[in-house]
């Protein structure tokens, strides 16, 4: 089951790997701030957390827990995310990231920058994925 968290029900990450604390101060701080959870059986396998920005969205995190990586479970919350989302759509990934980065290809993301060394000394790359619906 794949549910939007609000500052109105944090308690649905209670016992979860996400840092509800680091959530809380987000949605504190950051207006266009947004998290989409994957639920199986009342536990949080995966989240995404992005900011809803006017004109378009910006990832900030999406992660699996590891024992649910390459099931499906990431292919399955980003392809519901990208189906919400009717903006443009933009985020970065560690190069060599091959899981994330065959998700993001799979729904429509291209490559259009690098940012050199973003992650601690390796690169970062831009993607996009243009909204279709314009």
């Amino acid at each position: 089951m794949i549910i939007e968290i609000t500052k109105d029900n944090l308690d649905e990450l209670d016992n979860s790997f996400i840092d509800r604390e680091y959530l809380e101060r987000e949605f504190e701080s950051n207006p266009y701030a947004k998290v989409l959870v994957f639920k199986e059986k009342g536990k949080v396998v995966g989240y995404i957390y992005y900011s809803d920005i006017y004109e378009r969205v910006e990832v900030n995190q999406f992660e699996v827990i590891p024992t649910r990586r390459n099931m499906g479970y990431g292919s399955d919350l980003f392809k519901e995310f990208v189906d919400r989302t009717k903006k443009d759509i933009t985020l970065e990934v560690r190069e060599g990231n091959i899981p994330a980065l065959r998700i993001y290809k799979k729904n429509g993301f291209i490559k259009t920058a690098i940012r050199e060394k973003y992650y601690s000394g390796i690169d970062g790359i831009l993607m996009e994925r243009k909204d279709s619906s314009k």
